[in-house]
């Protein structure tokens, strides 16, 4: 299992990630800064820079508050901080380990997510 960091506004939330084509495509992007905002009033969003394979991956899935996910259709993260409803083309790339209050703040907010440095 891999680990990530994901830090904004001074916070940093730990994260592990799956082992899937689809998960270890996410963690070959990193690091990245994005601009989450918040979508549903249950996660916050971020389009990627490129499209993840999501050829051998499940239709779709029923997230809950901590879930680290990609939408395939829309190629875009998803940080559920709400449990929700199933979704096609959702695909868990992890789950974050504590502090998902951070993504409660209403609004958008930088993030920068990356490997987790104490694991390598």
């Amino acid at each position: 299992m891999t680990k990530i960091q994901i830090t904004a506004d001074g916070t940093t939330v730990t994260a592990t990630i799956e082992d899937n084509a689809t998960s270890r495509a996410f963690v070959a992007l990193l690091p990245l800064t994005l601009e989450l905002e918040d979508f549903h009033q249950a996660e916050k969003i971020s389009d990627l820079p490129d499209r993840l394979p999501t050829d051998v991956a499940a239709d779709g899935y029923s997230p809950s508050a901590g879930d680290i996910s990609y939408y395939a259709p829309w190629g875009n993260l998803a940080i559920f901080y709400h449990d929700f409803g199933y979704s096609k083309g959702l695909v868990r790339l992890g789950h974050a380990d504590a502090g998902i209050e951070l993504f409660r703040k209403p609004g958008s907010v930088t993030a920068t997510i990356e490997r987790d440095s104490q694991q390598d």
